[in-house]
């Protein structure tokens, strides 16, 4: 028996999609949904929050790829059905995007079977147009993390700390940051309860998270990084972008479902100051 049950919006470029609309960036969203009751409710809990949803192809053929999160506070265990999740491809990407937008953020790609070996064809490309690329790898569920040529092309990483140290191969967090900052520009690393921390070369800043009673974690490192690429996108010093990625992380897991408590840039600014997290 469980003590609740929510229907909240998810997956892990959704969530970023939505917290980077909140906070001010106009985003576009590529992706496949079902002609189905979750399909139909996620386009329009990504409207609600500003994302542009207009190049989500719904497919009658599929079922919208779902999860099920059994949370208890900072603790969590995922279920997931792909369904179309698996059905994102390379088809579904416009070549003229790469001239109209400034960024590509890349979510979860082990979950993207079909459009994985194509990424960092689509991560040069954009780089070639003068974007910048980001990326947050997520759990890899077959425990491979295999990336090859995704780091050749990449300005921002944005991993938690597991994940950091299975794809650098270090089990200290220091020696395994070492590792990635040689290999990319920025990388970013959260670290729930504890904070981020952010190094770019021989730079490196710590940021506590905010004081929270903690409902939910889900999705809290998906806001994040719209919290900390909203700041960057439009050239705020390092440790800002860090402070205002940790204000949009910590805010979200005040509140059950990932794109619930997601705070605009008006409302991360004021956490951020009101806590003094940004030095």
């Amino acid at each position: 028996l469980v003590d609740d049950f929510v229907l909240c919006a998810g997956a892990s470029s959704a969530i970023f999609a939505s917290a980077a609309a909140k906070m001010g960036l106009r985003v576009l969203l590529a992706s496949v949904v079902g002609d189905d009751l979750f399909g139909r409710y996620m386009i329009d809990a990504l409207r609600e929050s500003g994302v542009d949803t207009s190049y989500i192809r719904v497919d009658p053929t599929l079922k919208t790829g779902a999860g099920i999160h059994l949370s208890k506070g900072s603790d969590r265990a995922m279920l997931t059905y792909l369904g179309s999740i698996a059905a994102v491809g390379p088809d579904l990407i416009d070549p003229r995007w790469y001239q109209m937008a400034r960024h590509l953020h890349v979510a979860s790609p082990f979950l993207l079977t079909l459009l994985r070996p194509t990424i960092p064809q689509m991560m040069r490309a954009a780089r070639a147009e003068g974007m910048t690329v980001s990326l947050d790898t997520n759990w890899d569920p077959d425990n491979l993390w295999h990336l090859e040529g995704f780091w050749d092309h990449l300005d921002v990483f944005l991993p938690n700390e597991n994940e950091l140290r299975a794809v650098s191969g270090e089990q200290d967090l220091d020696r395994a940051l070492d590792v990635m900052k040689a290999r990319v520009p920025v990388v970013v690393l959260k670290r729930g309860g504890e904070g981020a921390t952010v190094v770019r070369g021989d730079e490196r800043y710590d940021v506590p998270a905010l004081p929270a009673t903690v409902a939910d974690t889900t999705g809290a490192g998906d806001s994040f990084d719209g919290g900390f690429l909203a700041g960057w996108l439009r050239g705020e010093p390092l440790r800002r972008c860090l402070a205002l990625g940790t204000a949009c992380g910590s805010l979200t897991t005040r509140l059950i479902g990932g794109f619930n408590g997601q705070p605009t840039w008006e409302e991360a600014v004021a956490a951020v100051r009101a806590y003094d997290i940004d030095g």
